[in-house]
């Protein structure tokens, strides 16, 4: 098996930061299910477009496996590891975010989508 590629020092030089809302999961306290919360995080990752478009062409739009997806989406790249489903924001915007590809049996790189939500 190959030595993990640890990527963490350039993230974390030259990743930018954005909010992951993380969930806690509930717990039953004295016999009672308490809900769990819900906290913004502020991580670092570096975020990518994830189709290359002109906006002056308007929406591209690009079809991969998991569906349509357009010049809104990102990709991120973290070494953080983050729930499929979690809300995240970056530069005001809300993204969903969905995991993507697996790659940490060789390296310490998580990488999702961030699929745009509008308001």
């Amino acid at each position: 098996m190959p030595e993990l590629m640890i990527f963490k020092p350039v993230i974390d030089a030259q990743g930018v930061p954005f909010i992951a809302h993380l969930s806690s999961s509930g717990d039953y306290i004295d016999g009672e299910w308490v809900e769990g919360i819900t906290a913004p995080v502020e991580l670092t990752g570096v975020i990518l477009p994830l189709v290359a478009g002109s906006k002056s062409v308007g929406e591209a739009l690009s079809f991969m496996e998991n569906g349509k997806y357009t010049t809104k989406e990102k990709k991120l790249l973290t070494t953080a590891q983050i729930p499929s489903g979690t809300l995240a924001e970056y530069k005001g915007q809300k993204y969903t975010i969905q995991a993507f590809t697996d790659y940490t049996e060789y390296t310490d790189v998580h990488i999702y989508i961030m699929r745009w939500r509008e308001k």
